[in-house]
């Protein structure tokens, strides 16, 4: 581990500035401090593993305009976001699906469950497209003020913007709500120490 930081740190070293050094390492995932998303300056709020017994899915990493370390503020936070997962096994997307599909149900209310189900019809279809997903693959959730959340997978984009910061607010409680996936996984995101 000293030797990969050490190497980290001489090649940002020798090109200068051009490469962000990692913030944060889970699971052997490196997440930078600050990346840029609709030119606006986006800072990294917390990282965390999707884990269940043993099996580890993926990484995950938060980025907002500023902290938050409840689900009300995440929610709350002014400008874009990103949510990126890191997979750290494969699986079929359909596992995906039911588990934000469950999770979105669990953290938002039912009166507004009705509201976001053709727009989580959407999303569903968008991670169907993908099929399968490996080790080493790379999803990344974005909301735009204005034009709604993206999917972009291995820095591809995937499917139309779903419209509304409600359905973004939707996901994101799904992995910081009341009722996560995860609570390991959630105060991670939420920036605990563990």
């Amino acid at each position: 581990m000293q030797r990969r930081s050490c190497l980290r740190l001489m090649l940002a070293a020798s090109v200068g500035a051009a490469v962000p050094a990692p913030a944060a390492e889970i699971a052997g995932v490196d997440f930078v401090d600050r990346l840029r998303l609709a030119g606006t300056d986006l800072l990294l709020n917390g990282v965390g593993v999707r884990a269940v017994a043993w099996f580890k899915g993926y990484a995950a990493a938060l980025y907002l305009t500023g902290r938050a370390r409840s689900a009300d503020e995440v929610v709350a936070q002014p400008g874009p976001k990103r949510l990126r997962l890191v997979m750290l096994m494969g699986a079929p997307a359909s596992e995906f699906i039911k588990a934000f599909d469950k999770g979105v149900k669990r953290n938002v209310a039912e009166d507004q469950v009705a509201a976001l189900e053709p727009r989580m019809a959407q999303f569903d279809a968008m991670l169907e497209g993908i099929g399968q997903v490996a080790r080493g693959d790379i999803v990344d959730l974005d909301y735009e003020p204005g034009r709604g959340m993206t999917l972009a997978f291995n820095g591809i984009a995937r499917g139309a913007a779903i419209p509304g910061a409600d359905f973004y607010a939707g996901l994101l409680r799904a992995f910081v709500g009341d009722k996560p996936y995860d609570q390991r996984l959630r105060a991670g995101l939420l920036g605990a120490q563990g």
